[in-house]
């Protein structure tokens, strides 16, 4: 599946796309509104500034690992980069936050959708996720995916394969769970039959 697909997803069940020239101009407005230079926040992030400046002129997709690593050098939120343009604050509750996941914005790598929940908590300690998984095959990654802290993983329908880079793997299907080291390079496969995506919760922390 090719990385550069319409927000406008008309597969059935898929959920809205923010465009990546969206999430790659509020990147760099908080990077400016900082004072960093690409290679400054680069040296923070640990992502390449050549990948960086792709990010910001949404010339390449990338993977939740780097929009990640470049948020937390902002000490932003991954989710403030997904906030649809025009879209108005809102008060923030200090107890709970609600969301549907129909009207929670996401982004397309090509081989994941994945859409951030509960952005508008105060000081989140988790990171929730809903993913629609579309690879099939450990050839569509360039490489393992890895991120600072532990992963908790909940399969809504179809059936997932998480590949490891230390050759473990593991296969689950509806309501079934896995939790790991997301430190440890992982992948998310579809193994859904008759060659459908598959539908995860996860949930991220960085400690």
């Amino acid at each position: 599946m090719s990385a550069d697909r319409s927000p406008a997803d008309d597969r059935p069940g898929a959920l809205p796309l923010i465009d990546r020239a969206e999430v790659g101009a509020r990147l760099r407005s908080v990077r400016k509104a900082q004072q960093l230079t690409l290679k400054q926040l680069s040296a923070l992030s640990g992502v390449p500034v050549s990948t960086l400046s792709k990010m910001e002129l949404a010339q390449v997709s990338v993977s939740y690992e780097k929009l990640a690593a470049a948020a937390r050098a902002l000490k932003v939120d991954i989710a403030q980069l997904f906030r649809a343009s025009g879209v108005s604050d809102i008060p923030v509750p200090t107890t709970v936050v609600v969301n549907s996941l129909p009207t929670a914005p996401g982004y397309s790598t090509g081989t994941y959708d994945y859409h951030p929940i509960a952005g508008e908590f105060p000081e989140r300690l988790m990171t929730p996720m809903y993913a629609r998984i579309i690879a099939r095959e450990r050839q569509q990654f360039d490489e393992f995916i890895r991120h600072p802290g532990q992963e908790f993983a909940l399969v809504l329908s179809g059936r997932v394969r998480i590949v490891f880079e230390t050759g473990e793997a593991v296969s689950i299907g509806p309501q079934e769970t896995a939790y790991f080291n997301s430190n440890v390079g992982h992948i998310y496969l579809s193994e859904t039959e008759d060659g459908g995506d598959a539908h995860v919760m996860v949930v991220m922390t960085d400690r």
